[in-house]
């Protein structure tokens, strides 16, 4: 069982990183907005599980971290969105002074 679950793990790493190396850079921005939204949905249900957990001290420490590991990813994930939205926003052409 272990062996099966240690394959399918590696073998999702794969097909992930396959799959998003050859995304084209002009979808990297909605993809990273989309994946944000599913991790915020992640982040939901663990709070949700942590809340309706029993008395397993050790599942509550694990679910604390990874909802705090999964906030990181959530914020930094919208910041770098932001980021590089804002690299195609027109800039403000300067102002001309009025002729003389």
């Amino acid at each position: 069982m272990l062996v099966t679950n240690l394959a399918i793990l590696v073998l999702a790493g794969f097909v992930g990183f396959v799959v998003i190396s050859k995304v084209p850079n002009t979808l990297h921005t909605p993809l990273m907005s989309g994946t944000n939204a599913i991790h915020g949905i992640v982040i939901l249900g663990g709070l949700i599980v942590l809340g309706l957990s029993g008395d397993g001290t050790l599942n509550k420490v694990l679910l604390v971290i990874a909802i705090t590991f999964g906030t990181i990813n959530v914020v930094g994930g919208f910041l770098v969105t932001d980021r590089m939205l804002g690299m195609f926003k027109s800039k403000p052409e300067p102002k001309r002074e009025a002729a003389e």
